[in-house]
């Protein structure tokens, strides 16, 4: 009963402040739905010293509600099929090289740069932060969620190979950086580990390839049930069971969960949908991820405008919360730039693209969710903190200028 009460005030706020963005301040929906729990948060806060004990109620709730499991262990899965299942396979094999390189090789630079950075920095904030969990924070801050920001660059006219770019990445990158972060993880907490590049190589093979190919079963095998069939009702009901079934799956043989669902909404919104479903049953079917992904988003944009009234001491570290959003955005440039200036992509990339690649690489829920499942320590706070000053710079100020930014960086050269 705890869960459904929970669940239900969240989408009572969420379609009130959908309301209230949609009649009165006409922002991109989920930025707006964070900007107004953002500052419902700042007004109970002062509502709470005022008046002691009287909005204790709603941060009990969010405590109460496991943000690290409910978004890695049920909201990713279902937003990352249904940002996967829209993905047109062609577009994504004429950008494959940029996409590739730039969810594993630019995940594992980024990472570098921005823990290295952020160590250097510490001792000049007051602070005295270990390496080791300096690198933890740059890996949990490497992985892009632009899912804020693909409807302001479609209303944009951004080119749809860069748009596939953007998307493609945030799709790939978020398996790669949780296994990064775990292998950060175990080394914080003092376990024994095998350090060696066969080691690390192994468990990336694993989780990676064997998300893919239960992602590839599962998606070939729904297919096949849907053609038999070709009725909408049970064709959504057998999605579901993919990404729910197919989470469970992965969860038991230790593979990657992010990793099996895109490959599965790949499959299905390509393979599928191509041999598997008449008319009717395509639209059902895209109408149906359609809203299962604008809920889920203006939940999870909720969640993280809210996280303010249980992040009690956040003002004590805004300086490093500022600090770290221009160390981010630096690392962001670098671990772009790097792949740009080496790799022989096919099609050249030019300053405009690059300079849009950096500013859309927008940090999102699956940074807070994995800044929250650290144990605790000294350390917890500071990085929670400095990973809540970048999510919300991110979503807010990059998500509301990249439109503007591609306008203007893309307008005098082709890309």
């Amino acid at each position: 009963m705890e869960l459904y009460y929970s669940f239900s005030v969240l989408i009572v706020l969420a379609s009130f402040f959908a309301y209230l963005n949609h009649r009165y301040l006409k922002l991109p929906s989920t930025i707006g739905i964070m900007i107004i729990a953002l500052v419902t948060s700042m007004l109970l806060v002062v509502a709470g010293r005022l008046f002691p004990n009287s909005f204790n109620h709603l941060s009990i709730l969010l405590k109460d509600v496991d943000f690290t499991e409910v978004l890695m262990g049920a909201m990713l899965n279902f937003l990352l099929f249904a940002g996967a299942i829209h993905i047109n396979l062609v577009d994504l094999k004429e950008q494959r090289g940029p996409v590739i390189i730039f969810s594993t090789v630019s995940v594992v630079i980024s990472t570098f740069a921005v823990g290295y950075l952020l160590f250097l920095i510490t001792p000049f904030l007051g602070l005295e932060i270990p390496f080791i969990f300096c690198l933890l924070f740059g890996a949990l801050i490497s992985p892009t969620d632009p899912i804020a920001v693909l409807g302001v660059l479609k209303e944009a006219k951004v080119k749809k190979s860069l748009e596939t770019k953007v998307a493609g990445e945030s799709l790939f990158n978020d398996g790669v950086a949780v296994v990064v972060f775990a292998v950060i993880l175990q080394l914080t907490q003092g376990k024994e580990m095998d350090l060696s590049f066969a080691n690390i190589s192994w468990l990336l093979i694993k989780e990676a390839v064997g998300g893919f190919i239960l992602g590839i079963a599962l998606g070939i095998g729904a297919s096949n049930a849907m053609r038999k069939i070709d009725d909408y009702k049970v064709s959504v009901l057998i999605t579901l069971s993919v990404v729910m079934g197919g989470y469970l799956i992965a969860h038991a043989v230790h593979i990657s969960g992010p990793l099996t669902m895109v490959a599965a909404g790949l499959v299905i919104g390509n393979y599928g949908k191509r041999t598997a479903m008449s008319a009717t049953t395509k639209d059902y079917l895209n109408k149906f991820w359609e809203l299962i992904d604008e809920i889920l988003n203006a939940v999870l944009f909720l969640f993280i405008g809210f996280e303010l009234l249980i992040i009690s001491n956040l003002s004590e570290f805004w300086q490093i919360g500022l600090a770290s959003i221009v160390l981010v955005l630096f690392a962001r440039f670098v671990s772009i730039y790097i792949p740009v200036l080496l790799i022989p992509f096919k099609n050249k990339f030019s300053k405009g693209t690059i300079k849009v690649l950096v500013w859309g690489g927008l940090r999102g829920g699956v940074s807070i969710a994995l800044a929250l499942s650290m144990a605790e320590g000294p350390y917890k706070a500071p990085l929670i903190a400095a990973t809540y000053f970048v999510v919300v710079f991110s979503i807010i100020v990059q998500g509301l200028t990249v439109g503007k930014v591609a306008n203007k960086a893309l307008s005098k050269v082709e890309e």
